[in-house]
């Protein structure tokens, strides 16, 4: 009997280091396994970020032909807002108006196509993401020409007298908004789809079944349930059409511009690399510290 315990004792032993060994190399492996996406972030992140934050603090007075010299001009961002603060609020209120009437109109469809459409959900889904087929500027042409002075929108509107004789939609902040919430509103729905198909129909039947209307049943009931999509939805949607100026440029005018515009024509027109590197930076900051707070305060810190 003790021989045999004590070979039990010696067995276990010897396995010890063995399985510490094995651990020890699972270990490894799941560090190698991290190592493309590391590789991917530090590539195409973290180094042009690095690039990005480094050429806004350059010396403003550079030229092209003896080039910008890192003199740390703190002052960039400063000037920055300074020269052009009008149109970064600008994007920001667009942005805000189109999300916005993405989510009114979002929450509708994914609400319909979530418990109405029924055996039609699949194929309404495919239709929302349908406009993806097509390139993005391809649709922003359209709706100039559905927003064309001449255009059926306009004329009927002038008819109803809604719109004087001369009249536009294009060219107008009304037109860069209906653009930004067309691009969109797929972002939009697809969240908010996701989370409104998981709520449970009983729970909406067992509130009209304590006597709530249909209005208390969805503000006390689907409302709340759906609010990871809703938060992930609003993300999707403010954040690219904060930076987006296609919709400005196309549908809109010079009184429209806004700062994805001022970026771009810095860099490509100007060649004022440290002030369109500082606008940059200032705008990713203004998006990144409201972002946090908007999660904060809607009490969804699990999404980030």
């Amino acid at each position: 009997m003790a021989s045999t315990a004590e070979a039990a004792e010696v067995a276990a032993i010897t396995a010890a280091p063995a399985s510490a060994e094995s651990g020890r190399k699972r270990g490894y492996l799941g560090y190698l396994l991290l190592l493309p996406a590391a590789a991917w972030l530090i590539i195409f992140f973290v180094l042009p970020l690095y690039s990005l934050l480094a050429t806004s603090l350059y010396d403003p007075a550079g030229s092209d032909f003896r080039g910008y010299e890192m003199t740390y001009e703190w002052s960039n961002y400063s000037n920055a807002v300074k020269d052009y603060w009008v149109p970064l609020v600008r994007a920001l209120w667009y942005a805000g108006l189109a999300t916005f009437f993405c989510l009114i109109l979002g929450y509708v469809l994914a609400y319909a196509i979530a418990f109405k459409a029924g055996r039609w959900k699949n194929l309404m889904l495919v239709l929302v993401i349908a406009p993806f087929f097509t390139s993005f500027l391809v649709r922003t042409l359209a709706w100039k020409l559905i927003l064309g002075d001449d255009g059926f929108i306009v004329n009927t509107l002038q008819f109803l007298h809604i719109l004087g004789a001369d009249g536009r939609l294009l060219a107008t902040p009304i037109a860069v908004v209906a653009g930004l919430t067309y691009n969109f509103l797929p972002f939009m729905v697809l969240p908010l789809f996701a989370s409104i198909d998981k709520i449970d129909h009983r729970l909406i039947e067992a509130s009209s079944d304590l006597y709530a209307n249909p209005v208390v049943g969805f503000f006390k009931v689907t409302w709340p349930l759906s609010l990871p999509g809703v938060i992930s939805g609003t993300l999707l949607t403010f954040i690219p059409a904060v930076g987006d100026y296609i919709n400005a440029q196309l549908l809109g005018s010079a009184k429209t511009r806004v700062v994805g515009s001022v970026i771009q024509s810095l860099f490509t027109d100007a060649n004022d690399y440290p002030a369109a590197a500082a606008l940059s930076v200032i705008l990713m900051t203004l998006i990144v510290a409201m972002v946090l707070v908007y999660v904060r305060r809607a009490g969804t810190e699990e999404l980030l």
